[in-house]
């Protein structure tokens, strides 16, 4: 097969049809199956070079060599076709569905007298399977039900009414114990078992509201026959069974077979949610993942799964509940709803919350295994609420302190993958501003800060954060402009009392989120920068403070004070220094001035 595609002769076989469509790579391994409503249109798509395409959709284009495709009759086909081929060949670029749970079933074996047990097998030979569970918790709550109100066979005899007429069973414990009516002496009916399946069956189809009519019907008219012992079974099986109800029971029982969906997404990973509705009770429940392998829609995604879904529970509901409108052209039997207020609504929330659930439950389990994978999803969450176009990788974030205008200083605190780097924290000494000037010292700490990183061909971050509002995030881009980067980084301010984020040039500012993850990044590197800033302050302060008491003695300057400090560390091993400790900083003159300065401080 040939190294070069020529997509544009390809393009001129494929019709204007419904279908789907199949790449396939140099070595004739097929990569990729996509439907379409209009296939022509579709696969051209992949080809236009004006149209947004990520990297990963990129790749699978340079290794397409051979496309074939499938014509079908509408796009509901479609559909189906697709979800059968990509489950049959399971392509390299298609979502993978995780799904490696073999789900428990309810079986009603296909036999004279059917029992009803659970198995995780599915065989072939007419017995009628109900499930999957995806709680089992779940499933065997319902068979606990099942067998506290029908007595039904637990054994494994060949109950053949030839078998039966001949005497051939005795009955056993389970007919003691009340828990069977004894078929295989012929004690029950095959019609009256068939009834109790029969109601079973509805049970688990979530048909129990016309099981409870019949039995107060019943209820009523063996009352009206004196007939309490019958009365008092009915009843007893009534409440159960009422009690069940009332437990599953989450909407009205006016929605009466319906299927909900909903989504939750990351950028590698997304989560569809299933709950199938009967008579106002959930009779299905479960939560897939879909691995993404290219930049797939979350239309694209749930799409996919309503139809694995429907096909898995073999759902015949007439009306699909879904949280956004589908592109779908009209599916015969099938509505599309996207309820906004009302009980489909709170169907429809139950829905995002199960998913919603399930999505932080599975990544907190990757990110423990796998912190890298939190570091990667963190970066990229904060790039899109910031609007950025790169990862920030490396963030830089400023904070200034003063004390009535004196000893003013600036700190810079340094985050890598979203964690404090504090190898990299500097701060500043603030040499051209005289008062409080807060803007000024922020324009000379950001203008030195990048001036000697420029100088020393350092890499500059991709985020810098700027503590303060609107004249602080100018003074900051003032600097930058100064040295012509400002449009290489992205730079925001965050001001204390909202928490607002401002951007240069932007009248209004930026609210995230009070529980954002991005927010609480940005947070810890402005508290970490004030922390860090105020540590280096109070210790600039200090020795300020002190060397001013040391200039109080006769002889002795600023410089021979921070000297003195220096070497000393502290006023206290000053204050209790002998002579010849002292003579090893200052003279005998000033070591003499300072004895006497303390031994009258310590007199008076």
């Amino acid at each position: 097969m040939s190294e070069k595609f020529d997509y544009r002769e390809a393009l001129k076989n494929i019709p204007h049809k419904p279908g789907v469509y199949q790449y396939w790579d140099v070595e004739n391994e097929l990569i990729y199956i996509g439907k379409a409503k209009d296939l022509r249109n579709r696969v051209g798509s992949y080809f236009n070079k004006d149209a947004h395409i990520n990297a990963k959709t990129r790749v699978l284009v340079s290794k397409i060599r051979n496309i074939t495709f499938t014509i079908v009759d509408t796009e509901v086909d479609a559909w189906l076709l697709e979800n059968a081929m990509i489950k049959k060949h399971q392509p390299r670029y298609n979502v993978m569905l995780k799904d490696d749970k073999t789900y428990p079933w309810i079986i009603i074996k296909n036999e004279n007298f059917p029992r009803i047990f659970w198995t995780r097998r599915i065989v072939k030979d007419g017995s009628k399977y109900l499930g999957p569970y995806a709680s089992v918790s779940m499933m065997h709550n319902i068979l606990g039900l099942i067998k506290e109100t029908y007595p039904l066979r637990t054994c494994n005899l060949a109950l053949t009414r030839e078998n039966i007429d001949k005497g051939k069973f005795k009955v056993c414990l389970e007919y003691q114990l009340g828990n069977c009516k004894g078929p295989c002496q012929n004690y029950q009916t095959e019609d009256d078992y068939d009834n109790s399946i029969g109601e079973i069956t509805d049970i688990l189809n979530g048909k129990i509201g016309a099981i409870l009519r019949r039995l107060k019907g019943e209820m009523e008219a063996a009352v009206a026959d004196y007939n309490y012992e019958l009365a008092h079974r009915l009843k007893r099986k009534f409440d159960l069974l009422d009690n069940y109800q009332s437990k599953s029971t989450i909407v009205n029982s006016s929605i009466t077979d319906v299927d909900v969906f909903n989504i939750a997404s990351e950028e590698k990973l997304a989560f569809v949610n299933y709950l199938k509705v009967m008579n106002g009770t959930i009779i299905q429940t479960q939560t897939i993942e879909l691995k993404k392998r290219l930049d797939e829609s979350d239309e694209d995604l749930l799409t996919l799964a309503i139809i694995e879904f429907r096909s898995r529970y073999n759902s015949t509901s007439k009306e699909v509940i879904v949280p956004f409108k589908i592109d779908v052209e009209d599916v015969p039997g099938i509505k599309f709803t996207v309820p906004q207020l009302g009980e489909k609504r709170k169907l429809l929330d139950l829905s995002q919350k199960n998913v919603q659930f399930f999505k932080k439950e599975k990544i907190d389990q990757y990110e423990k295994l796998n912190p890298e994978i939190r570091t990667e999803r963190l970066l990229t969450q904060m790039m899109k609420d910031l609007r950025m176009n790169q990862l920030p990788r490396h963030i830089e974030c400023f904070d200034n302190s003063n004390f009535q205008g004196k000893y003013p200083v600036s700190a810079i605190v340094v985050f890598r993958d979203g964690k404090p780097f504090k190898k990299d924290y500097r701060h500043f000494h603030v040499k051209t501003v005289e008062g409080p000037n807060d803007f000024a010292t922020m324009e000379e700490a950001v203008h030195r800060r990048y001036r000697r990183m420029l100088d020393e061909g350092t890499e500059l971050p991709q985020l810098i954060i700027i503590d303060g509002g609107k004249g602080q995030l100018s003074s900051a881009m003032h600097s930058l402009k100064l040295l012509g980067i400002d449009k290489q980084v992205t730079v925001i301010g965050i001001a204390k009392r909202l928490e607002e984020l401002y951007y240069p040039h932007d009248q209004y500012p930026m609210y995230l989120d009070k529980k954002s993850e991005t927010l609480k990044v940005i947070q810890h590197l402005r508290d970490e920068a004030h922390r860090f800033g105020i540590t280096f302050h109070r210790k600039i302060r200090d020795k300020g403070t002190l060397a001013t008491e040391l200039e109080l003695i006769e002889g002795i300057g600023k410089t021979t004070a921070e000297k003195l400090l220096k070497y000393f560390k502290s006023v206290k091993k000053i204050r209790e220094a002998s002579e010849e400790m002292l003579l090893e900083v200052v003279n005998l003159k000033q070591a003499k001035a300072i004895r006497s300065y303390f031994s009258t401080e310590e007199m008076s």
